[in-house]
């Protein structure tokens, strides 16, 4: 199995930006995302497909290369974030706003698909039976009441008669007028 790579830095473009771009290809075979990259409306994509180019051409100078481009698929493709460069624009008054120009390094890394994949059919109406169990077995958390008393959470303990006494207590407090004294 044939892994190959290839960085492109120093691009300019953020790193958030591009990460949203290498999201959409990230597992998909390196057909379906060199055409998910010519049709996506973003700057940094057309950096993108360049760089998956790049991995592909690497991957076929590699020995053990089966010589199948088809049976590539972006393993990983991550963007690190590069150097920022600063610079000034003047302001009124004689001030100064910095500009961050912000620098990414992409990395795209193909691996080709293994040719005797076997995968496990399950028939459509079985459900598998270790979920329902899982729900079944829900434990009740036990709550330490202020006076010391434990009470679980589902009962209507001294604890939510407590908690209704303090919200009442506070919409006593916000309705009454600033100034108005012990009246």
């Amino acid at each position: 199995m044939v892994e190959a790579h290839a960085t492109a830095r120093y691009v300019r473009s953020s790193a958030q930006k591009a990460k949203l771009v290498l999201d959409l290809i990230r597992g998909q075979d390196v057909n379906s995302a060199l055409a998910t990259l010519r049709f996506t409306r973003k700057a940094v994509a057309h950096h993108v497909e360049k760089v998956l180019l790049s991995a592909i051409a690497n991957a076929e100078q590699r020995d053990g290369f089966s010589g199948d481009v088809d049976s590539l698929v972006v393993s990983e493709c991550y963007a690190n974030q590069g150097p920022t460069q600063k610079r000034v624009r003047p302001a009124p008054m004689g001030r100064a706003f910095r500009i961050l120009k912000r620098t990414t390094h992409l990395t795209v890394k193909v691996k080709e698909r293994p040719s005797n994949l076997v995968t496990e059919v399950q028939p459509v109406g079985v459900a598998k039976k270790s979920g329902a169990k899982s729900k079944s077995k829900r434990r009740s958390k036990s709550i330490v009441s202020t006076s010391g008393v434990r009470a679980s959470k589902s009962s209507t303990s001294p604890t939510k008669q407590g908690s209704a006494a303090r919200a009442s207590k506070k919409v006593a407090q916000k309705t009454r007028r600033p100034g108005a004294g012990g009246r």
